[in-house]
C-alpha cells in the first residue's frame, strides 16, 4: 500500500509524491565554463501508473512541455501513465520494445535470483544499451527535444533508474558536468524515499517468476551501483574512443549541437 507522504516533504532534489517513484530535478550541477545546469527544467522519474491526484497536480505545476518515455510498447500497455485533466505535454515514445528483459518483468532464466545473478543481469542491461537500436533512437529524440522544444522536460522509464539514468548522465556530460557529479546524480536513485512504490509495482511480477528474492538481489535489481554506469561508459569508450565520439557519431550530438544545448540549459 502506498503510504501518505503529505506531512513530510522529501529531501531535495526529490519531489514529494504519493505514487510516482524517484521524481527529481537533475539540474543544478556545475557544467562547462563554470556555469550551472538550470534547475526547474530537467526532471526524471519512474512511470506514472499509480500517480495520485496530488502527484498529477504537482507534475502539471512543473511546466513540463515534453515527456520522453523510454519504456517499450508492452510496458506502456501494462502500466499506462495517469494524466492530469489539463495535460498537454508532447509525449515521445518508441514504436516497439526498448528492452528485451527489463528487471521488473522477471524473465532471464528461471531458478533462484541471487545477489550475483541480479548484479550480472543489470551489468548485461548496461552492456547492451549502447548498441540497442531502440535506445539509440530514443536518446537521439531526447536530445533533439531538448534542443528544439521550450519548457520543462521529463524523462522516465519504468523505475526511472537505468534507461532514464543513462539518458540523464549523457545530457549532463554534454553540458560539461564532471563525471564525479554525474555518478553522484546517478547514485541518488538509491536515496529515493519512494522505494516502496517501486517494490509494489515490481516485486509481485518478479516473485511470480523467481519465488522469494534475496534482499541484496532486490537492491541490485531495483537500485543502482557505480559499476552499472561505469559499464555503459566503458562500452561506449571501447567502441568509439570516448563518450563525446559516441554522442557525435551515434546520437548526432556534435560540437555545434553541444554548444546549442549548453546555451539553452546552462546559466
Amino acid at each position: 500500500m502506498i503510504r501518505d507522504t503529505s506531512q513530510k516533504p522529501f529531501p531535495d532534489p526529490f519531489l514529494t509524491t504519493e505514487g510516482i517513484h524517484n521524481l527529481r530535478d537533475y539540474g543544478g550541477y556545475k557544467g562547462a565554463d563554470g556555469a550551472r545546469v538550470k534547475k526547474g527544467l530537467l526532471f526524471r522519474s519512474g512511470q506514472h501508473k499509480d500517480a495520485s491526484a496530488a502527484d498529477l497536480d504537482l507534475v502539471q505545476s512543473l511546466g513540463i512541455q515534453t515527456i520522453v518515455d523510454f519504456r517499450g510498447e508492452s510496458e506502456r500497455s501494462s502500466f499506462p501513465c495517469q494524466r492530469h485533466a489539463n495535460f498537454n505535454a508532447h509525449v515521445i515514445a518508441f514504436d516497439g520494445e526498448t528492452s528485451s528483459s527489463p528487471p521488473h518483468e522477471g524473465g532471464a532464466g528461471s531458478g533462484e535470483m541471487t545477489p550475483e545473478k541480479g548484479r550480472q543481469r543489470m551489468i548485461a542491461v548496461y552492456t547492451r544499451m549502447p548498441v540497442n537500436p531502440a535506445m539509440i533512437d530514443m536518446f537521439s529524440r531526447y536530445f533533439n527535444a531538448l534542443e528544439t522544444r521550450d519548457g520543462g522536460n521529463l524523462i522516465h522509464c519504468f523505475a526511472g533508474k537505468d534507461r532514464t539514468g543513462v539518458g540523464a548522465s549523457l545530457l549532463l556530460h554534454t553540458l560539461g558536468v564532471h563525471y564525479d557529479d554525474i555518478l553522484a546524480e546517478f547514485m541518488l536513485t538509491n536515496d529515493a524515499p519512494t522505494q516502496h512504490i517501486l517494490e509494489a509495482q515490481s516485486l509481485p511480477r518478479m516473485q511470480a517468476h523467481y519465488g522469494e528474492i534475496d534482499p541484496e538481489a532486490i537492491r541490485n535489481l531495483m537500485g543502482v551501483r557505480e559499476e552499472y554506469l561505469g559499464t555503459y561508459w566503458q562500452e561506449v569508450t571501447k567502441s568509439h574512443g570516448s563518450v563525446d565520439n559516441y554522442l557525435a557519431q551515434t546520437l548526432g550530438v556534435d560540437e555545434t549541437r553541444k554548444a546549442r544545448l549548453r546555451e539553452r540549459l546552462l546559466a
